[in-house]
């Protein structure tokens, strides 16, 4: 597994080594050992989720507050995803930045989303499959959103002008940063 660091300090893309012959291919899509390395602590995985969308549908950006902050490790299984992390955390020295990589089925990466990053993405292809593995149960009361479109952030999201985007009804309503509850 090759880890390549991101823009922002923790955010990190895990790229598998795939081994591929005339039978097809195999890769080792997570381990335990390497991933903590990596992130440099106990990573706990709680929670598995699996989403499919179809093009235009952004879903974001979301995250969880304390007790219920999570950690998210993500892909894209099938199809083609921009996935943005947005750092949420008001002492940190790149508070509102954000990273954005494309995850897809074809070059099999995944991006790590530590707690106190919201995190959203928007499907390019056709349909997407997106899984995720989190470190903390989902909790209503813990939930943020923050307006994928705020521009405070300025997300340069690519292919957006081709495309209609679809929210859902808490995405389309979610406020800017200035107003939603964050880290400190």
């Amino acid at each position: 597994m090759h880890v390549i660091a991101t823009a922002l300090p923790n955010v990190l893309i895990f790229e598998p080594r795939v081994f591929a012959d005339e039978r097809g291919w195999f890769m080792e899509s997570y381990n335990q050992a390497v991933f903590e390395k990596a992130v440099g602590h106990a990573a706990p995985f709680v929670q598995d989720n699996h989403s499919c969308s179809k093009r235009g549908v952004l879903r974001g950006l979301h995250y969880q507050l304390p007790p219920y902050a999570q950690g998210k490790l993500v892909r894209a299984t099938q199809g083609r995803v921009w996935d943005v992390a947005v750092d949420i955390r008001k002492s940190s020295a790149t508070f509102g930045k954000w990273v954005g990589v494309e995850l897809s089925a074809e070059n099999r990466r995944q991006l790590w989303i530590p707690p106190g990053f919201a995190h959203g993405f928007i499907t390019l292809s056709e349909t997407s499959e997106f899984m995720y593995k989190t470190t903390a149960p989902y909790n209503k009361e813990s939930e943020g959103a923050i307006a994928w479109n705020d521009p405070q952030l300025a997300i340069q999201w690519p292919e957006i002008a081709a495309m209609a985007v679809i929210l859902a009804e808490k995405d389309a309503a979610a406020p800017r940063l200035t107003d939603a509850r964050l880290f400190t």
